[in-house]
């Protein structure tokens, strides 16, 4: 697992495995799959949880009392066909995992490759 840059983020992280770790293993499972698609992604704390970008910020993982959500700034602009994206705000879509099987079935990585359609 690639260790992140930085260090508000490590210790979000430690402080995360030490009081949930289920919802820990779904944090590192999806920002494992958000590296193998942007290999030169930045990571960095904001708004409370975890921040992506490349030139732009494209998605962020949020930690709730009951789940975790994968936010996509541009997510309105998602083809979704099993219609698994919730939200209904003017652009922002998001998964929502409650436990570790969520991950694969939710897709998200289906939805970061339809994000590096508008960032490029």
């Amino acid at each position: 697992m690639r260790k992140s840059d930085d260090g508000a983020t490590q210790d979000f992280m430690a402080s995360l495995k030490v009081m949930d770790i289920a919802k820990y293993k779904i944090l590192q499972s999806l920002r494992e799959i958000v590296f193998t698609s942007f290999p030169e992604v930045h990571e960095r704390m904001m708004y409370g949880g975890l921040m992506f970008s490349e030139h732009t910020d494209f998605s962020g993982i949020f930690i709730y009392k009951n789940h975790v959500t994968m936010e996509f700034s541009h997510g309105f602009k998602f083809t979704d066909p099993d219609g698994l994206l919730e939200g209904k705000g003017k652009y922002r879509r998001h998964l929502k995992f409650s436990e570790l099987d969520d991950v694969a079935a939710n897709k998200p990585g289906f939805f970061l490759e339809q994000t590096k359609k508008w960032l490029n």
